[in-house]
């Protein structure tokens, strides 16, 4: 049998483009799986429909590789169960390496889908390190002129500590404070906290 499985991210996402090359494929309407969720995991409602439904010798077909998914370590570990646990091929169809039926020799059509997924994978990977790398040097050029990372402090009023102080005494009430500091609760325990650290 084959299958073709179309996924997009979110629900207001189109699938018409990959359902089309699906079907012009060949593969039948009854028998494409469509999701739309994250490709983080494959705990996807229908993509385990999928998984279920295929036996030895089918075919999985999906435009790319990153709707299967978008990790490609997962990528690799999920491939090797459907073709090496499930026994199933896959053909992708943006990229005619990825297919383990080619070549007519099916051991020489997975061996070659199984080397372009592990270069794929290294290349995402050291990609994903050399992002870091730059977000890492940036961050520190930036600290080095002077840039403050993460939320600006709060600005507190003139007459927070004296307001403080007559709350700490109990000549405030709370929402009085609160009206005179012009603070929410939470940020006025906050600092009122620091407060009493300072003057203990």
């Amino acid at each position: 049998m084959i299958y073709g499985y179309a996924r997009v991210s979110s629900k207001d996402q189109n699938l018409d483009r990959q359902l089309a090359q699906l079907k012009l494929f060949g593969v039948e309407e009854k028998n494409i799986f469509k999701d739309k969720e994250s490709g983080k995991n494959f705990e996807r409602k229908n993509y385990i429909r999928l998984r279920a439904r295929l036996r030895p010798g089918d075919l999985v077909v999906i435009k790319s590789i990153d709707r299967l998914g978008r990790d490609y370590d997962m990528i690799l570990e999920e491939w090797a169960f459907l073709t090496k646990t499930l026994r199933c091929d896959i053909k992708v169809l943006d990229m005619d390496l990825l297919d383990t039926r080619a070549g007519g020799n099916n051991l020489i059509g997975r061996f070659i889908a199984d080397l372009v997924l592990q270069i794929l994978s290294f290349v995402a990977e050291t990609e994903r390190a050399s992002i870091r790398q730059r977000q890492s040097e940036g961050i520190e050029q930036a600290k080095l002129k002077g840039v403050k990372f993460g939320r600006p402090g709060m600005r507190l009023s003139s007459n927070f500590r004296k307001c403080a102080e007559m709350y700490r005494r109990g000549e405030l009430n709370l929402e009085h404070t609160l009206e005179l500091v012009h603070m929410s609760r939470g940020s006025f325990y906050k600092y009122y906290k620091q407060y009493l650290r300072e003057v203990s």
